[in-house]
């Protein structure tokens, strides 16, 4: 999805083409063009450590959350992970930073700088080139290049001696990491992590890709001696490079802009979410799920738009094609070791039960004790005590013979005297060879391993081994529950202890919506947890500003550095999407006016007065040569996306209609993307289907902790209803939102008990004080209204 939205949207100067023609030439071959996750492969065959554990919103293991009590989303994870050799033989700078990425690289035989001033002057002072290194700590195929070159002596000499070499945890700084994934995405094709960049003194790139074998492989050329090349070029044609590298730039600067023109309007929303729909279609794949070519990563926002879209289409086919595509989709990522949480629009237990695995997981492996999530578990672990090679999905994969060890019993009543391994691998696809195909396997990691993935449904199981459904649920939890077991004796993965901003405002979402969903206090206090623990670590008030990051201390106290680096966009409006939720979910007044107070910080630090629409980082910063507008919903949505409904919901909480004009001129600003290529931003899509069709104000009269209001909020999210804003009063005319909203001191309850209204387009309803009434209400969208 990456490289195929950069291009349906790369810039059109001519330029830009002759960049990427004379990087290729340079070069000799194409770097290989794909994301950290390696070789192609769909959501059925990924390695469970490979698309399940490499990033916080992507659950690794399936415990049904059902059998666990509510204590068990409380734990906290331990957050330790591998410690280095004890007696390393080189330490560099990075030993000093906090990032767990940089510290990985901390003892290197390369002379690593951290990304800022120091290094900077140096290449400026040495008239050296710079050596760009970006990744995550928990990015397969990062590891994988530093095993291979960055712990390779004589290729640490070359880098060390020739270059100034800069290593950039992409997750603190993505404003550098835009800049310069744009760049490679611009001039090779493609674009991923590693990315490795080169640049000038004065942080112009001139050459860059993604990952590098450490030796020549065929026509493909190994990192050394791309290193060697460059360096050649440094010394006898650097004119050119540091043409190329301000003819990029410039080329860049024009290619990216987004802007609207004065008086534009947005597009018509069902002309666009109709295009959207349609492309979808064109790329969806019909038998495993999910969309275009593999490698498949998760992409909510393609199925949050699909099932907006049936709900505002589900008497037509193309609504319930709609809906079948999302359903179909999480169900085979569920089954395949990917899970995803929906619950409300099927009403199947089956989403219920993913969600709360997911949750479970987040709760148990990924929670500090500040109540913060960190940022992930690594794809890579040693795979016994005591080893001292990483691989690939060490921790989650099985062979044949440890799952027949582990499940010999035989089945009473099953047919040909089955063993519980043999009904486990029959389920799960489990093969004696293994049932990685070595095409997926490039280094030979996973060979004789097997990924769990549901092959056959729980019936269709029973009846092959000629037992009930009864029998084999409990032989399965039995089975899961031995395999756990031997499980948590194996070395766990790395933990990254780092708490973004934006991340935690994206699970803070998660927590309050499934909780609020299910009806379930514990993830609702989960969220809470949350809330609190960004207002207290996360948010300088004295500075007024949200900051990107913090740490877990050697003891997992929460640290931060200094000083500390400041939020960019996606850290705003993902903390004020959560917050919106976490009111909605609570009715805890305090968060909806911190995010009225967040959002009003956001326009100030972000917002383009000329063309419209937020930058994804400030102007302070000289260092980062960009500023860019991203114009893509990805693995997350774009922060312009969630700031368009953002805007939207703010304006309908507090009567604020500079909020409303300010999400009219962002959709605006993209309006090209949106009427050609729709599928580029499917939650953009969303925001202005919002616009189009009016959010729905349902306003809940009533004391907030009464069991009648509860029955009333009870019945608004048992229903997948998008387009709306939930609001509650008591009466109170001093209350928040009788301040910004006069109108709600009209709304009062009928005969003492807590009442709803359902208000859009400056009409409201006849008030109800029923839940099945106002479920109706909401199904029927046709009730008589009145004006207010």
């Amino acid at each position: 999805m990456l490289r195929q939205a950069w291009r349906w949207s790369a810039f059109r100067d001519t330029r830009a083409g002759t960049a990427r023609s004379a990087a290729a030439s340079f070069l000799a071959a194409d770097g290989p063009r794909r994301s950290s996750a390696g070789p192609t492969r769909g959501f059925e065959d990924i390695p469970h450590s490979l698309r399940g554990r490499s990033q916080l919103l992507q659950q690794p293991q399936s415990v049904s959350a059902s059998y666990l009590s509510p204590s068990v989303f409380l734990s906290m994870a331990s957050g330790s992970s591998n410690p280095p050799s004890p007696h390393p033989k080189h330490t560099n700078r990075l030993a000093n930073e906090r990032s767990p990425y940089l510290l990985q690289h901390a003892h290197n035989p390369v002379d690593w700088y951290p990304w800022g001033h120091e290094a900077f002057e140096k290449a400026k002072k040495e008239d050296k080139p710079i050596f760009l290194s970006v990744g995550y700590s928990t990015c397969h195929w990062c590891h994988v290049m530093e095993r291979e070159s960055f712990k390779d002596e004589e290729i640490g000499k070359i880098l060390s001696d020739n270059f100034v070499c800069i290593k950039l945890d992409r997750e603190e700084r993505p404003d550098v990491d835009k800049v310069y994934m744009t760049f490679v995405q611009a001039t090779s094709g493609g674009g991923g992590w590693p990315m490795s960049v080169w640049l000038t003194p004065d942080l112009r790139p001139f050459i860059g890709g993604t990952y590098f074998p450490p030796r020549d492989q065929g026509r493909r050329p190994g990192f050394k001696t791309v290193l060697m090349r460059i360096i050649e070029q440094w010394q006898n044609n650097r004119a050119t490079l540091e043409s190329s590298g301000e003819k990029i730039i410039d080329a860049l600067k024009k290619g990216t802009t987004i802007t609207a023109n004065p008086g534009e309007s947005p597009p018509l929303a069902p002309d666009v979410a109709n295009r959207c729909f349609q492309q979808l279609v064109h790329s969806y794949e019909e038998e495993y799920g999910g969309f275009k070519d593999a490698p498949k990563f998760p992409s909510p926002v393609n199925l949050m738009f699909l099932m907006s879209y049936w709900s505002m289409n589900c008497s037509t086919s193309e609504g319930v094609e709609a809906l079948q595509m999302a359903l179909h989709t999480l169900r085979m990522m569920a089954l395949g070791g990917i899970h995803d949480h929906i619950a409300q629009v099927s009403g199947e237990q089956f989403y219920a039960d993913v969600a709360k695995d997911i949750l479970l997981y987040v709760s148990r492996d990924l929670s500090d004790k500040s109540g913060g999530f960190y940022s992930a578990e690594d794809a890579d672990s040693v795979p016994a005590p005591g080893g001292l090679e990483k691989r690939e999905g060490a921790f989650c994969v099985w062979t044949a013979s440890e799952v027949r060890e582990l499940l010999p019993d035989v089945v009473e009543g099953a047919v040909g005297a089955a063993t519980l391994a043999d009904v486990f691998m029959h389920h799960y696809g489990v093969k004696e060879q293994g049932n990685v195909a070595a095409e997926q396997d490039p280094h030979g990691e996973l060979q004789g391993k097997n990924v769990l993935i549901v092959r056959y449904s729980a019936e269709l199981t029973a009846a092959h081994f000629g037992i009930t459904v009864e029998k084999f649920n409990e032989l399965m939890t039995s089975a899961r529950g031995r395999m756990a077991e031997v499980r948590q004796i194996r070395p766990r993965p790395h933990l990254d202890t780092k708490m973004l901003a934006s991340w935690n405002g994206l699970m803070l979402s998660a927590f309050a919506r499934v909780g609020a969903v299910l009806g379930n206090e514990v993830l609702l206090e989960r969220a809470v947890q949350a809330g609190n623990f960004l207002k207290e670590h996360l948010w300088d008030p004295h500075q007024q500003n949200m900051l990107r990051s913090c740490y877990g201390g050697d003891q997992m106290e929460v640290q931060q550095i200094s000083p500390p680096i400041c939020g960019f966009l996606d850290d705003y409006a993902f903390v004020v999407c959560g917050l919106l939720d976490l009111y909605e979910a609570t009715f805890q007044t305090e968060w909806l006016r911190w995010a009225e107070e967040l959002q009003a910080r956001q326009d100030a630090l972000f917002w383009d007065n000329q063309g419209g629409g937020y930058f994804c980082s400030e102007p302070s910063d000289a260092a980062v040569l960009l500023r860019l507008k991203e114009d893509q919903d990805g693995a997350e949505p774009s922060a312009n996306s969630v700031s368009a409904s953002n805007l939207l919901r703010l304006s309908h909480y507090t009567g604020k209609q500079e909020w409303l004009q300010k999400s009219q001129q962002l959709l605006a600003a993209f309006s090209d993307r949106l009427t050609s290529i729709p599928i580029a931003l499917p939650e953009m899509v969303r925001a202005l289907m919002a616009q189009h069709y009016t959010l729905k104000q349902i306003v809940i009269c009533g004391q907030k902790e009464a069991s009648d209001t509860a029955g009333l909020l009870a019945a608004v999210n048992s229903l997948f209803s998008p387009f709306k804003v939930v609001m509650h009063t008591d009466g109170n005319p001093e209350s928040f939102l009788c301040q910004r909203l006069p109108a709600l001191s009209s709304m009062t309850q009928l005969d003492g008990a807590a009442t709803a209204y359902v208000c859009q387009d400056l009409t409201c309803s006849l008030p109800v004080t029923e839940p099945q009434e106002l479920r109706r209400l909401l199904l029927d969208g046709a009730t008589a209204q009145e004006a207010l």
